[in-house]
């Protein structure tokens, strides 16, 4: 007989693995598909906390988006040590993040590219550090990594500039990262899925569905801009985006 999907009991296994707990098996936390991992989601954003923002991305243009809340204890601003332990995954990610101005509460309809653009405060980098709670990681099946935040370790934001969404290109962009110094990515148009205004359309719609709109200071990124990149433990990571500027943090 079918053990009936319990999202708490599940949500509860993945909240002691982000408290240091050892790492959950895939196969212990089934699910049937994306449903039943947002699911897991909403159960395990309400154990973690405060949430200070979102992630949100696409394989491409015209791919269905994804998304997960972010625990407001691992979104911290540039210059901070995280003090990742030595079994993070520590992949690094460089990405476009925003703050919104207002509340977002769009409900069935998707907002327009310029309702978009009128809702958003600032433009500034962020670093995303991906981690996993898995013994497999990011080889786990997409629906548990979605339910685990989408495989989010922490997020680091850097100087908001008050910036008109449109001067943004990813298509064009140039993004470099470096660690202790030494180069570890250089690439220019690389986010696979540029429109990132349509993300964040997506995100205000799918974000209200799910009990928790997206509000004035939320930080929202989109994706990223570089490959992840391994970094090793205590690095010091240093990324650029043209006319975004400059972030810095230590693992």
């Amino acid at each position: 007989m079918n053990t009936p999907f319990d999202p708490h009991a599940h949500a509860q296994a993945l909240a002691h693995a982000w408290s240091g707990a050892p790492r959950v098996n895939a196969a212990d936390l089934p699910m049937a598909d994306e449903a039943q991992a947002y699911a897991v989601q909403d159960a395990l954003a309400t154990r973690l906390g405060r949430v200070a923002g979102w992630k949100v991305g696409a394989s491409s243009n015209s791919a269905e988006p994804n998304a997960a809340p972010l625990p407001a204890t691992v979104v911290r601003p540039a210059g901070t040590t995280l003090g990742l332990p030595a079994r993070s995954l520590r992949l690094i990610e460089l990405e476009v993040a925003v703050r919104l101005r207002h509340d977002l509460r769009p409900g069935d309809r998707l907002m327009s590219q310029a309702q978009v653009w009128d809702a958003i405060e600032s433009v500034f980098p962020a670093v995303e550090v991906v981690d996993s709670r898995l013994v497999e990681g990011r080889d786990a099946p997409a629906t548990v990594r979605l339910a685990d935040l989408q495989s989010h370790g922490a997020l680091v934001w850097g100087v908001p500039l008050e910036i008109h969404p449109r001067a943004i290109d990813l298509t064009r962009l140039r993004t470099r990262l470096w660690f202790d110094g030494a180069l570890a990515a250089d690439v220019t148009g690389a986010h696979a899925a540029p429109d990132v205004w349509r993300l964040i359309a997506w995100l205000a719609r799918h974000a209200q569905a799910r009990g928790r709109p997206l509000r004035a200071g939320d930080i929202v990124t989109t994706g990223s801009c570089t490959p992840p990149v391994f970094a090793a433990q205590g690095a010091r990571v240093t990324g650029e985006i043209d006319g975004l500027g400059r972030i810095a943090l230590t693992l």
